[in-house]
């Protein structure tokens, strides 16, 4: 897949709890979902070179569920990591600036949504996560 899709935040936070917050399964389960009619009732991450990635996001309603499940390929704590999902790719990169985290999604989109769907999915679930992370601190 030669395009890839590009989303990023800036948090006002520093990047040890960003990555805290991003990765650990007792955050990740309050902001990984794009809507609030959904929500991530379970996660599991065992943040090592080949170790798997389980996001559990369905509906509140329960009338739709999945797993997301991805491995990962590069773990660099604190700066960066890479896994593969249904033979995608996504990195996940966290830059700190005076005080605050700049974090960068590149990801292969998939061929049966638009690219600007995807987009504006993979987007929201991060806007969740700025908003999660700034609680949190604040």
């Amino acid at each position: 897949m030669s395009q890839k899709i590009v989303i990023h935040t800036r948090i006002n936070a520093p990047k040890s709890v960003v990555w805290e917050s991003y990765t650990q399964p007792q955050h990740i389960v309050g902001w990984n979902f794009a809507d609030p009619s959904w929500h991530c009732p379970h996660a599991e991450n065992d943040l090592r070179v080949g170790g798997p990635y389980v996001a559990r996001m369905e509906a509140k309603d329960g009338s739709y569920g999945f797993d997301f499940e991805a491995v990962y390929t590069e773990v660099n704590p604190e700066e960066n990591f890479t896994y593969e999902f249904g033979g995608r790719l996504a990195t996940v990169e966290f830059q700190g600036m005076d005080g605050e985290t700049e974090v960068t999604v590149t990801f292969d989109p998939e061929t049966e949504n638009p690219v600007e769907m995807q987009r504006q999915g993979w987007q929201a679930i991060l806007d969740n996560f700025k908003v999660y992370c700034e609680s949190a601190t604040n």
